[in-house]
């Protein structure tokens, strides 16, 4: 039975439509989950999840060079992925690069291309 003051009460945060707020593991900057890149642990190896679909835990970065280099300083890549060895970022480096290390399309704020013959709606 409820309390009729309320006290004690538990009632379920607001959400308000927002997407989940997850922390990069190399900046430490809190951001959408859309602007961040998925890792897991695959055989001792921090490997790329963009389709963020792969079992296991997962640690989040931005994709970006530099958050991925202050990530393996601060050895956050083990303490995320819960490993008791080291973690190799080989594959993640290779990735990167390959995105241009600066975002690459994973929530990079880049507008998508506008095709010239798509069909005007009327607001009204």
């Amino acid at each position: 039975m409820r309390a009729p003051d309320g006290v004690g009460a538990a009632e379920p945060a607001p959400r308000g439509g927002d997407r989940p707020v997850r922390t990069c593991v190399g900046c430490r900057v809190r951001a959408a989950d859309t602007e961040l890149l998925r890792v897991v642990l695959a055989a001792g190896e921090a490997i790329p999840d963009p389709r963020r679909r792969m079992p296991g835990r997962g640690a989040w970065l931005h994709p970006d060079e530099r958050c991925l280099a202050k990530a393996e300083k601060r050895r956050a890549f083990p303490r995320a992925l819960r490993s008791a060895g080291a973690v190799g970022v080989e594959a993640l480096r290779a990735e990167l690069a390959r995105r241009g290390g600066l975002g690459g399309g994973i929530g990079a704020g880049e507008p998508r291309p506008v095709e010239g013959n798509r069909k005007q709606v009327d607001p009204s």
